[in-house]
């Protein structure tokens, strides 16, 4: 693996899309994946080179969570979604819509990706919000 993401985690992949910086792993076949990774899930190719994950991705599908996990207890009702980056899907809750109103959530919304913190426990995690 070559590039700043070939020793990267998860940790430290949500710390680069915390600062701007996301990415996700390309094998030479043109596929994506997201750390951490040492083999691409297509491929199995070890030669992956870190690439710059676009800014807006677009909202594929979503669901309301009314009964969470204890992790997410205070966070709830909240949206989870799945939006499509590119050569990579990620899998966020979405903010900045009403999870009450999901009339007012469109599938192929554009999105953005970052990080912030659970209600529940501040622990960080992948937020989606709209473009």
């Amino acid at each position: 693996m070559t590039g700043a993401a070939g020793d990267a985690g998860y940790d430290e992949w949500l710390a680069a899309l915390a600062d701007g910086q996301g990415f996700y792993l390309e094998s030479p076949a043109g596929h994506g994946s997201l750390p951490p990774r040492r083999v691409c899930p297509h491929s199995g190719s070890t030669e992956l080179t870190a690439e710059p994950l676009p800014e807006v991705g677009t909202l594929e599908t979503f669901t309301v969570v009314h009964v969470p996990t204890p992790r997410f207890d205070d966070d709830a009702p909240y949206v989870t979604a799945i939006a499509d980056f590119g050569a990579v899907r990620l899998t966020g809750v979405l903010r900045g819509v009403d999870p009450e109103a999901v009339d007012g959530i469109d599938l192929g919304m554009a999105v953005e990706a970052g990080v912030e913190e659970r209600e529940t426990d501040g622990k960080r995690i992948v937020v989606l919000r709209p473009a």
